[in-house]
């Protein structure tokens, strides 16, 4: 009767194994066709947003927007679109995107609040769009940043600097603090400050400057487009006598005309004897 009666338990203990093993079965197999839908979306999904990157940049470039409204709406649609991927993947997965979308809202508040900063930057790329202090292409400084603008992003605005090193600045930062933009305007004014030694004759330092600034293509002296160059003294110094030229010449133009007339600055004072001082103590010695 024992016997009997174990037998039947090991029976039971068996069909319940059997059971419990074929319900795993089948939630595995369930998992795996969930899995592989999902996975099926995501690869689809991708190809879709790219697809719908590159038709929004399209449409971009034929409404001939401005290249910063260009940048700062792909990097949005880009940011939706992507969002939208994620939730569809979620729920091809079997997870509830009502409860999904719950945690979203719940969480968003959690990193909005976390991430205070990059809403301000936001605000800032908006501000930026707006009321346009800069575009694609001028060159600006900001606090420590500066370089030419290649790009206005929903955070940030890549600058490219001379050297070719790329600097991202926060929108909010260059949004909200004092900005200086060097190509702004067609025209940009220099100024050389050039020192002589006391003694020189300053009508003659003044003709060879004004002559250089004469000479050169790419100056603007004919007082039609923007002033004529002046040359006037600046300071009685120590030491030294200090000129300064100021010319105008067109934007694009300013770093090549600040070099060359650099040059020959110091070529033509040279050539005409007009000596560069240096810096001198006089030393008077009392006799006994």
């Amino acid at each position: 009767m024992i016997l009997l009666q174990t037998q039947s338990l090991q029976g039971l203990g068996a069909v319940s194994v059997d059971e419990l093993l074929h319900k795993f079965t089948d939630m595995g197999v369930e998992m795996g066709k969930k899995i592989l839908i999902a996975l099926v979306i995501f690869i689809i999904g991708r190809y879709v947003v790219k697809f719908l990157n590159r038709i929004v940049a399209h449409m971009l470039e034929r409404s001939k927007a401005d290249p910063a409204v260009q940048s700062f709406v792909r990097s949005m649609v880009n940011i939706l679109l992507t969002t939208l991927l994620v939730i569809s993947v979620v729920g091809a997965l079997g997870i509830e995107t009502t409860s999904f979308a719950a945690l979203l809202a719940s969480a968003g508040v959690t990193i909005g609040m976390a991430l205070s900063g990059q809403l301000q930057n936001f605000a800032g790329g908006i501000i930026i769009l707006l009321f346009k202090p800069y575009k694609v292409g001028d060159y600006v400084e900001s606090q420590s940043f500066q370089g030419f603008v290649e790009e206005i992003q929903i955070f940030h605005t890549v600058l490219r600097q001379f050297d070719n090193r790329m600097v991202f600045a926060p929108n909010g930062s260059m949004s909200t603090n004092a900005l200086l933009n060097d190509t702004r305007k067609p025209m940009r004014r220099i100024q050389w400050t050039v020192s002589i030694s006391y003694g020189e004759d300053f009508g003659r330092v003044r003709q060879a400057l004004l002559d250089i600034a004469a000479a050169h293509p790419l100056v603007l002296s004919d007082g039609n487009e923007a002033p004529v160059p002046v040359v006037e003294l600046e300071a009685l110094a120590e030491s030294q006598v200090k000129v300064f030229l100021r010319a105008w010449c067109r934007t694009p133009d300013y770093w090549t005309v600040l070099y060359s007339i650099n040059r020959e600055i110091y070529e033509r004072f040279n050539d005409q004897g007009i000596e560069f001082p240096f810096p001198q103590t006089t030393v008077h010695i009392a006799k006994s």
